[in-house]
């Protein structure tokens, strides 16, 4: 099986897993996270086909939505390339991004990070910044219906992995417990420079909003 026939069953797969994905976490979200990353691998010279095996299965059974289980994800992805009979080098490079890609997941982890894991790691983090990572803030926080904002709970800076998983914090504490934190975490020279940009919007989108809460006009 070539390599183009492998990426169309498992775009075929990835889609009918996440049919009725949480709308941050769905086939868009991954679909926005693929073309990132290959723009990235292109710029940055990474194997293309690894970069988009493993950004089409990065959020295929996302944790938050397992009750916590870190495990679901890799197996499922490593089961699946298996029964395309894929390298296993490559599976288990791809593993290996499933279950260490996410933001609190991989800290002081995973030490073997390969160019192809840089990249998807910096297409994962560029979806939760900008206006798609605003969007998808709160969409995120409307489906756990956490509070939009409250003045009395401020944001946790120093949370430990498992208390940020199990935070059910306003959706606004999270710019500061991890997008606003995204822009000094990428890896490659080109997210570097996306991410300027996108952090920039989220700064306005801040002051605008507490402007607009402390009925302040502009």
């Amino acid at each position: 099986m070539n390599h183009k026939e492998i990426i169309y069953l498992t775009e075929n797969f990835v889609k009918a897993n996440l049919q009725n994905a949480e709308g941050g976490h769905d086939w868009l979200h991954t679909e926005r996270v693929r073309k990132m990353a290959l723009y990235i691998s292109e710029k940055e010279n990474s194997d293309n086909f690894i970069v988009e095996l493993a950004a089409l299965l990065h959020d295929i059974a996302d944790a938050k939505f397992h009750n916590g289980d870190e495990n679901i994800g890799p197996q499922k992805a490593k089961e699946f390339l298996k029964t395309l009979n894929v390298n296993e080098k490559i599976i288990s490079e791809v593993e290996n991004v499933v279950r260490y890609v996410s933001f609190k997941s991989e800290n002081n982890l995973y030490k073997n990070k390969t160019k192809e894991f840089l990249v998807v790691q910096d297409a994962d983090r560029l979806d939760a910044m900008g206006a798609i990572g605003i969007a998808r803030a709160f969409n995120y926080g409307g489906f756990k219906n956490r509070e939009m904002y409250n003045p009395e709970i401020k944001p946790n800076l120093n949370m430990s992995k498992e208390e940020y998983k199990k935070s059910n914090a306003p959706t606004i504490n999270h710019f500061y417990e991890k997008l606003l934190l995204l822009k000094n975490l990428m890896n490659t020279d080109t997210a570097k420079l996306i991410a300027e940009q996108r952090h920039q919007f989220m700064e306005i989108f801040l002051e605008q909003f507490y402007n607009e809460i402390n009925l302040i006009k502009i």
